[in-house]
């Protein structure tokens, strides 16, 4: 789940232009609103363009020709024009919330009541391109020059309105670099409990956005902070004064640990490797024992993996996601022994698809505890060796060369195949014929 590519933003811009001044055209108020006009005024550059207008649903559809109805009872379009997509909406006020996530009702307004339903002030103004003219009714301009997250009206009235915006408050402080009004984080520990009325893939979505790099770290301390922590990753909120070995980990718990690593994620981390620093040491609270007053986690790694699937499942991960979040979580103590190991187990280590991210989530380990690189460099080093070495990519022979000369198919033909694997990544066989001989040989 890595961030889709992103159209470009000239072509979106220009579309989103082509709307305002088509509906205008039309006799219709049409504005650009929400984040589009927030990231705009920040200096940076959208990623889509959310329009709101008085026409309505039926004239929106009569006026554009490529349109889908994605949510036509609470007002809103999907436009599709030159290759984007655009949420095009009827200015209106809401009724009641019964589910905590939508509106019992809707009618239709004008657009300063249409601004005063919306979450936070940021994302409140409401911006006409072809005059060039902002208009705020929220007091959004103030909070983005004082780089504060605040909701539209009553906090408690918001979020009860919708519980996931709970979690958006602390996503959006993390993501801006901004701060929470007091009011409003008051009111998010306050109402934390009720996110767990919120989906998982809808609570998945927000800590996908949180945890990337550069603001993971403070994703991170907000979430704890919030009291929010607890209630979407409960097992990683145990972590909190879980204590370590101090003579490998002088950083302090596994909940400290664990922030540096996010502290120092690539700009270009995916899901997977963000989710395997989340994951790594999360059996650490259940595996933790002393023996003679030293800290131990044994079999941590193991458990961790087992207890990483159940958590994306439970968030409605993908499976392909999860697999390798797992697999990465089982095998990250074992690099720390690369320095020991024969070539040919090294050989297998880097043959495993998963080994890139296991590779970049070692270095990440050990920057955040003893700070020393030799290990991950050595890795680094022979792992080059290896790419450079074609003749070790892929095997010498195959199941249909060993039924050839006589062996019968079957779980010794699989251990066949890979004693000879196992001899080439050690550098004893080097060409087909060799291993052709030895298998000859093997087989009388």
């Amino acid at each position: 789940m890595n961030p889709k590519i992103q159209p470009n933003p000239d072509s979106l811009k220009a579309g989103a232009h082509g709307l305002v001044k088509r509906l205008a055209g039309a006799g219709f108020q049409a504005y650009w609103v929400g984040g589009c006009v927030r990231d705009d005024r920040l200096g940076q550059t959208p990623t889509d363009y959310d329009i709101a207008t008085d026409a309505t649903p039926d004239e929106i559809e009569q006026l554009f020709r490529k349109t889908i109805p994605v949510g036509k009872q609470y007002g809103v379009i999907m436009v599709l024009e030159a290759g984007h997509e655009y949420q095009v909406a009827t200015f209106r006020a809401e009724g009641d919330y019964t589910d905590g996530r939508r509106p019992g009702s809707v009618r239709f307004t004008d657009a300063r009541e249409d601004a005063l339903r919306r979450d936070f002030t940021i994302n409140g103004l409401f911006y006409d391109p072809l005059a060039d003219e902002m208009h705020d009714w929220v007091g959004g301009r103030a909070d983005l020059e004082a780089r504060c997250i605040r909701t539209i009206g009553a906090p408690a009235k918001r979020f009860g309105e919708d519980r996931l915006r709970l979690l958006r408050a602390v996503r959006f402080a993390a993501q801006l670099g901004f701060e929470i009004a007091p009011a409003t984080f008051a009111a998010v520990q306050q109402h934390a409990a009720a996110i767990r009325e919120v989906s998982a893939e809808r609570i998945r979505d927000e800590l996908l956005k949180l945890f990337r790099p550069p603001h993971a770290a403070r994703g991170l301390d907000l979430l704890h902070e919030s009291r929010l922590l607890r209630e979407v990753l409960p097992e990683l909120a145990a972590t909190i004064g879980c204590e370590q070995p101090p003579e490998y980990h002088p950083e302090g718990d596994v909940f400290t640990h664990i922030r540096f690593m996010l502290g120092q994620l690539p700009a270009d981390a995916g899901t997977t490797l963000v989710w395997s620093v989340l994951m790594h040491d999360i059996a650490k609270p259940a595996t933790q024992s002393r023996d003679e007053g030293r800290i131990r986690f044994s079999g941590h790694e193991k458990v961790g993996a087992v207890m990483t699937l159940e958590i994306m499942n439970r968030l409605r991960f993908p499976k392909a996601n999860s697999a390798v979040v797992k697999t990465c979580v089982r095998h990250h103590m074992q690099l720390k022994d690369a320095q020991q190991m024969r070539p040919a187990t090294l050989r297998k280590l880097f043959l495993r698809p998963t080994f890139p991210v296991e590779l970049t989530l070692h270095r990440l380990d050990s920057l955040a505890s003893s700070g020393k690189l030799d290990n991950a460099e050595f890795l680094e080093s022979k792992l080059a060796e290896f790419q450079d070495q074609p003749e070790l990519q892929k095997p010498l022979v195959d199941g249909g060369d060993l039924i050839a000369l006589g062996q019968a198919p079957g779980a010794e033909l699989g251990r066949l195949l890979s004693d000879i694997r196992n001899r080439q990544l050690a550098g004893e066989l080097t060409t087909r014929e060799q291993a052709l001989a030895w298998a000859r040989e093997v087989l009388g």
